[in-house]
Parts: C-alpha cells; structure tokens; sequence
C-alpha cells in the first residue's frame, strides 16, 4: 500500500547527508568528547564543528550554543536554570497559553511553586499582540515566554517586537523555536531574545538532540548536577554522533531555507483549497495569519479527530489531530481551545504538515483519500445528519 507521510511537525526523516555525517561517530570516531587522547579530541573538533553550524542557523555566536537531549531539555534549561539562577525574591511570569507542552508545563509547576503568570490572550489565528505583552509587564516580572512558530497552527509570532518590549522593560526573553528553525530566517539578535530553543529531529536530523541558544552574560544555572560539560551549563557526556548530525542538518537547512519554504508553500495551499473544494463546511484554522509555509490545521465539523487520523493512516496517509505529545489526549488540543473553538470542533481537527520530501503526487493522493473519509466518518454522526438532514 502507498504510504504519505504529512506529519513533518510531529518529526523528520534524517537526511540522507545527515545520517553519512553521523555514521562514523558510532564506529570508527567513538571518541569521548572530554577524553584528551586524539580519538577524544577528534570527537571534541567535530562537536564544535557542530556548535558552529548550528549557531550560524540562528545568528548566533557558537559560545552561546549549549547542546541538549531535544527541545524539551532546551525550554526546561532555559526556563528552570534562569528562574533558579535569577535572585529576587518576587517574580513574575509572562506567557502565551498556547506554547508546546514542553514550555506550559514548566510555567505550570512554577506557577505552583508560588511564581506569578500572567497568561497572554492570543487571536482567533493563534497570534500574541506585542501590547498585550507589554500591558502584562510588571516591576517584578523577569522572563516572557512566547514561542516563534506555532506547532498545530503554524502562526508566526511578532517576536522581535515582542523582544523589543522586553528589552525596553530590562525583562528576559525565551522562545522556543522549535517548529520555525529551518522554515524561516532566524537572527537571534534581531528577534532580541535571550534565550531559544532548537531540536534537531524537526530539521531533519536525529531524535534525541536539541539545542539552547543563551545570549551572553545571562544568568543561567544547571537543571542537572554532574560534570563541567557545555561551559558548566548542561553536564553529561555529549552525545558525538547526534551533535554531529544537528550540525550536517542545521548545515542543510540554511542552504534550502528559501527555495523549500517557497516549493512547499505552494504543495500547502493546493492542499488546503482542494480540501475545502471537496469536504463541504472544512475550515482553515489561522489562514489569515502570517504562518510557515508547511503547516494547514483543518476542522472537519461532525467527523471526529482521531477516528479520521485512524482512516486516512488505513488507506495509507499520516497525518496528526495536533502536537505528537498529545496524541491521544482525551482533552482537546489547548491551542484550538485558547483560538476560541469549541470543545467538540477542536476534537473534528486534524493537522496536516508536509516537508522536504513531500512531492505533488503527495497531495494528489491526499486529495483522493481525505474527503472520501470524511464524508464516511460524518455518515456515522448524529449530530452531523441532524445538521444535514438526507433530501
């Protein structure tokens, strides 16, 4: 059977060129990172290698690059390792509501380990008005969390203005960057952020890798205890051959950045007005924002979610009701509810994200299959026969 694979958010097939790179990091060049013998060295020259790849995705300096497990680790670090390592005793946070799990959850716990939050409203496409972000301000607030890309939407955020009100108020600045990295230009001095999180499995390359951009002189202590790797800032022993690999696929993603975002744009929106021309009632969630070019959440009303994901993935296309995370969430997706939809339109939802090697063939065969599922899951609804009683 065909397979389609439309769930380029959710992760990446590694590159061809990347697994080369990284291959000989598992067999001939096993070196230790920290070992001073020539394999150890070896293994420490390709790392910074890496780093300088990887900082030059984001216009960064490689000294500010420390390697991590995967986003999660990066936003963790960024938002942990600053609360702990910035001394006052008031703090307040600031925070869009529909940030990745990766950064709710932290603000979460720390909300209930007594620090304020103010949560941020977005607009029905998912974006947070820089006003708003500047009328939450207070004399005690110390970090603003919005990411750059949303993760089901794929709204972009105004984020160097939103920098530009937290450099203004002397207030730190984390954006997790995860699902923008590679689909659009990113310059960390623009964007004025302090801190910014990577994962090497959305580029392209391995799972288990991410990074964290840390602006210079900020303060910032370890989540985790150990040894004195990442300039004291992330302790145990790198791992060479996934480092390796971000660095190919950071390589990679700058030299494709305009031409791919430009040749899947235009997949996605054939994708997208094919599915309203074939499905009556389907809705584009966030059309009308500013978003990266690969993503399309699409509300199928009376057809629910994951019973639709099932279907396609029978007849061969993969697709996602929203963030990896949360599949098989019982609650429905947190972004759609902040956008205002209600609960059981959120639960008719699916996401739709394409990539590097998705071709027009692709599309066509996604344009076969979805409505027919569709209109065959709504047959089987009461609420959807009530609301289009048979002629």
């Amino acid at each position: 059977m065909r397979r389609v694979y439309l769930d380029y958010n959710a992760t990446t097939p590694v590159d061809p060129e990347v697994f080369a790179a990284m291959a000989p990091f598992f067999t001939e060049k096993y070196g230790n990172a920290s070992s001073i013998h020539s394999a150890g060295q070896e293994a420490r020259a390709a790392v910074e290698s890496a780093r300088v790849s990887t900082a030059k995705l984001i216009g960064a300096k490689p000294s500010e690059i420390v390697f991590t497990s995967g986003g999660t680790e990066a936003d963790n670090l960024a938002i942990f390792g600053f609360v702990n390592a910035f001394r006052r005793e008031r703090k307040h946070i600031i925070c869009s509501p529909i940030e990745h799990h990766a950064v709710l959850n932290c603000v979460e716990a720390l909300e209930k380990q007594g620090i304020e939050v103010t949560w941020l409203p977005v607009s029905a496409s998912g974006v947070v008005d820089p006003e708003e972000v500047r009328r939450a301000l207070r004399p005690e607030t110390i970090l603003i969390a919005v990411m750059q890309a949303n993760n089901e939407l794929g709204s972009i955020q105004p984020i160097a203005e939103i920098g530009g009100v937290a450099m203004e108020a002397n207030v730190y600045f984390h954006c997790d960057a995860v699902q923008s990295a590679g689909k659009i230009p990113i310059d960390v001095r623009e964007l004025n952020v302090d801190f910014l999180a990577l994962s090497a499995h959305k580029i392209y390359g391995p799972k288990g890798v991410g990074a964290l951009y840390v602006r210079e002189n900020t303060p910032l202590e370890p989540i985790l205890l150990g040894g004195t790797h990442e300039r004291d800032r992330r302790p145990g022993t790198e791992n060479v051959a996934g480092i390796v690999g971000f660095g190919k696929a950071a390589e990679l993603a700058l030299a494709h950045l305009d031409g791919e975002a430009a040749r899947v744009g235009v997949l996605r929106e054939r994708l997208e007005d094919g599915i309203l021309d074939r499905v009556p009632g389907a809705r584009v969630n966030g059309r009308s924002a500013h978003r990266v070019s690969n993503t399309t959440n699409i509300t199928f009303a009376h057809a629910e979610g994951e019973s639709l994901v099932i279907a396609l993935d029978l007849q061969g296309l993969q697709c996602s009701t929203g963030a990896a995370c949360s599949s098989g969430a019982i609650l429905p997706s947190h972004v759609l509810r902040a956008i205002g939809l209600p609960r059981e339109e959120a639960k008719a939802t699916l996401r739709f994200s394409l990539g590097r090697f998705t071709t027009d063939a692709d599309v066509d065969f996604a344009l076969e299959v979805i409505p027919a599922a569709a209109a065959r899951l709504r047959e089987l609804s009461p609420a959807y026969r009530k609301a289009v009683p048979a002629s």
